[in-house]
């Protein structure tokens, strides 16, 4: 349901809150343009949402907020925790300016473990589960989950590679010869022996460190018994990093899993540092910074909970206890609803137990650190774009900044980019990527000019916000076919800059054009505005050629299958279809190729030893 009214702003939201029923539900505050300025939940819609019409009002922002407000909508909801759920989704939908917006679009980590093998694979992974097997996480970053990674492979010595390297090897890989693998893949170690350490990895990875310690020492006096000394070694070895693993880790000594926050907030900034303990074993932290409106550590917990659990990315994840740094509104509210969100038992709470205390310091150390850091890199951005600004006698001040670049081998497989770096630096999520079709093979003109006219055309389409500020790579000629670009479009009050490089090719030797001037601006090697246009026009190097390689990879390997002799049409089609792709294919084995209609398995052996030429 959503109540609004008719006449002039101040009459509709007026009219509009004096009408609301007194239920659970959400509201919504929007401006003239009817876009969504802030979202809030409520037990009772009416008595929540008339608190922002007392005259008695002190919270700036609120006060900031209320006087851009010109209608409310409201959904009501069956019970309080639908109403959260419910916000939580709307949040993430509108990202409203006055909301604590959890920006974090990443998948979390894990690591997988093909158990349904007779000699399981060990690795990284991110993204959704299809494979068949166990996985363990989620990590809270990538670099928790390669440490992880490298020490499972120092203790327990498990295979990384794709089973399409297992099934054709013939002679042991790198990781056998560093010791970090026993080469199941030419049979150096026995099925028996292999899921031994399999055991170990589980073991280990559900915490039960004493467990896999108990069962590796039977094994070391067993081995030494039968007066198989080789073993015996081994299994000492792992012995003695296991306990020196042990006395150097802070285990929790509890068996359940726990997160643990810790707030800190500085100048409308909030860090949040999140420590996940999994079966009583730190896997490692991570911090999220948020802008907020209002700067109270219980305000910014309180909405950044529901969004943190109630992602996509985590619904499989158990989680039984959150441990938080200050105590915050509605916890039992939040707690049921995260109850029967994830269908399990959750506690939250904010006692400083003894049993929380270090990690509570910790997660509160790591986030006011990670702030200062945060704040300190965006002061000295804002410093360099405003010496920008008067070094090229900008208009505006350029906090969002789109530069471009073109790649391609020789004209084929060309790729274009768009990075897009804002005050607090690169802004990932925005960046963009564009294939190239319908122009002479190595024009960079002609490139670049289409993926201007693409990106502009569709921003000024979906009503998206301008760049402050447009870079190319390249100089005068580049700076004019983006000016005709724009002009084309009609769209205004955007700079345009081209940077060259010089005649060496050297950094710090760059030309800078600023559109519609004649002469280039001189920078010396050492100016932070040159380095910081050198990094962004790096980056979109960085990414351009990144998506080129990929390309011109797919490329070749589709080239490769139409010279394949006994590869039709239709038996490419039949392998395409069977793999799903040309990247699957690539994986495959001589065997499972072999399964494909109408493959015997010496063309199958030749399919294989073509795609890995």
């Amino acid at each position: 349901m959503s109540g609004s009214g008719s006449g002039n702003g101040n009459g509709r939201k007026n009219k509009a809150h004096t009408d609301l029923p007194s239920q659970p539900g959400v509201y919504r505050f929007l401006d003239s343009q009817h876009t969504v300025l802030y979202v809030g939940k409520a037990r009772d819609l009416k008595k929540r949402v008339s608190q922002y019409f007392q005259k008695n009002l002190t919270d700036k922002k609120t006060i900031a907020l209320m006087q851009k407000v010109c209608d409310i909508e409201i959904t009501i909801t069956e019970n309080e925790n639908q109403a959260l759920l419910l916000e939580s989704n709307l949040i993430k939908e509108y990202h409203p300016k006055y909301n604590i917006v959890l920006r974090d679009d990443k998948a979390y980590p894990y690591l997988f473990l093909s158990i349904h093998q007779d000699f399981p694979r060990l690795d990284y992974h991110r993204g959704t589960k299809k494979e068949k097997g166990r996985y363990f996480g989620p990590y809270p970053n990538a670099g928790s989950v390669r440490s992880n990674l490298a020490l499972i492979q120092k203790l327990f010595k498990l295979r990384q590679c794709r089973d399409v390297f297992f099934a054709n090897r013939s002679r042991p890989c790198l990781q056998y010869q560093i010791n970090r693998c026993t080469a199941p893949c030419v049979n150096y170690v026995s099925k028996e022996h292999y899921q031994e350490q399999v055991k170990d990895t589980i073991h280990f990875l559900e915490g039960k460190s004493s467990e896999v310690m108990r069962d590796i020492e039977k094994r070391m006096e067993s081995a030494s018994e039968k007066l198989e000394y080789e073993y015996a070694a081994h299994w000492r070895d792992v012995l003695i990093k296991l306990r020196k693993l042990q006395t150097q880790q802070f285990i929790t000594g509890g068996k359940g899993n726990v997160d643990i926050f810790g707030v800190v907030e500085k100048m409308e900034q909030a860090a949040i540092t999140v420590v996940s303990i999994r079966n009583g074993q730190m896997l490692g932290h991570k911090t999220f910074f948020l802008k907020i409106p209002t700067p109270t550590s219980t305000h910014t917990l309180s909405a950044f909970l529901p969004q943190y659990y109630l992602d996509p990315a985590r619904e499989s994840e158990k989680i039984d206890r959150i441990v938080l740094s200050h105590a915050i509104e509605d916890r039992q509210w939040i707690q049921n609803a995260l109850q029967e969100a994830l269908h399990q038992p959750v506690q939250i709470s904010d006692r400083k137990t003894p049993a929380f205390r270090e990690w509570l310091s910790i997660a509160l150390s790591n986030a006011e650190a990670a702030l200062k850091q945060h704040q300190s890199e965006k002061n000295n951005i804002i410093l360099t774009l405003i010496s920008m600004q008067k070094k090229f006698g900008l208009p505006n001040l350029p906090e969002r900044i789109e530069c471009f670049d073109i790649s391609h081998t020789q004209g084929s497989a060309t790729k274009a980019s768009c990075v897009v770096f804002g005050v607090e630096g690169p802004i990932k999520k925005a960046y963009r990527q564009f294939n190239i079709d319908g122009i002479t093979p190595g024009d960079d003109y002609a490139a670049m000019q289409q993926v201007l006219t693409r990106r502009y055309t569709a921003l000024k389409i979906n009503h998206k916000s301008l760049p402050d500020l447009i870079m190319v790579d390249g100089g005068k000629g580049q700076l004019k076919m983006a000016a005709g670009v724009l002009e084309t479009l009609q769209v205004s009050g955007v700079m345009l800059m081209g940077i060259a490089k010089g005649v060496e090719r050297k950094p710090g030797l760059e030309k800078i054009y600023i559109g519609g001037r004649e002469s280039e601006v001189s920078l010396t090697s050492d100016d932070p505005v040159l380095h910081w246009l050198q990094f962004i026009r790096d980056e979109a190097h960085r990414f351009a050629i990144t998506a080129h390689r990929k390309k011109r990879g797919k490329n070749t390997l589709q080239s490769k299958l139409d010279i394949i002799p006994g590869v039709g049409r239709k038996r490419k089609m039949d392998l395409l279809t069977h793999f799903g792709g040309l990247q699957e294919l690539k994986k495959a084995s001589v065997e499972e190729i072999a399964k494909v209609k109408g493959v015997s398995r010496i063309l199958a052996k030749h399919i294989f030893d073509i795609l890995h030429e």
